[in-house]
C-alpha cells in the first residue's frame, strides 16, 4: 500500500424486524443501514454515527481500527442507545 493511501471500511447494519411495510435506508460515507422497524433503524443509525465520530475523535477511520477495538466502541454505543 502506498504511503498516502488508507484502507477503507464500511459499517453495514441490517434490520430484520420490520412489519410496517416501510423501506428504510440510511447511508453515509462510512456506513449503510437497511431495514428494520423505525426504532431499530434509528438505533442502528445512531450507533453508526456515534461510532464513526468516536473514531474520528481518535484520528482513526474504519479502515485502520483493530476489529476488537471497533467491537468495543460499537458495544459502548449500543449499550448507551
Amino acid at each position: 500500500m502506498k504511503r498516502n493511501e488508507r484502507k477503507k471500511g464500511l459499517l453495514l447494519g441490517v434490520g430484520l424486524d420490520n412489519d410496517d411495510g416501510h423501506k428504510r435506508i440510511t447511508h453515509a460515507a462510512d456506513f449503510f443501514i437497511a431495514g428494520g422497524s423505525e426504532e431499530t433503524h434509528e438505533r442502528m443509525t445512531e450507533t453508526a454515527i456515534k461510532t464513526v465520530e468516536d473514531l474520528g475523535n481518535q484520528g482513526k477511520t474504519l479502515g485502520d481500527v483493530d476489529p476488537r477495538e471497533l467491537k468495543d466502541i460499537i458495544h459502548k454505543h449500543t449499550s448507551s442507545a
